[in-house]
């Protein structure tokens, strides 16, 4: 198995995700190949808490335009993570 840091690279902040939290949903950004089961244990290992279940959405990049010149932003991979009863996770919590 890959290191744990190496599949979660940051932690997606948005409106929806901070909605999602009063649910125990927390919501990641990571590793394009990453798959749910490295997921989930990459999550327990890093924050020390129990997953019941993840869902993962591949989003891809968008177009962007600076004058003349047009380029690409990266794809991307993000995983929302439901937290058993209990418990949370504190890097969202001074959000």
């Amino acid at each position: 198995m890959r290191d744990p840091r190496d599949i979660i690279i940051a932690p997606h902040i948005s409106e929806r995700s901070m909605m999602d939290m009063e649910e125990n949903w927390y919501t990641f950004k990571v590793a394009i190949k990453a798959n749910k089961p490295e997921i989930k244990k990459a999550i327990e290992k890093i924050f020390d808490v129990n997953v019941e279940k993840v869902t993962t959405n591949r989003m891809p990049g968008k177009k962007r335009r600076m004058g003349h010149s047009q380029g690409r932003t990266p794809n991307w991979k993000k995983a929302r993570v439901k937290l058993a009863e209990g418990d949370s996770i504190e890097i969202f919590e001074g959000v």
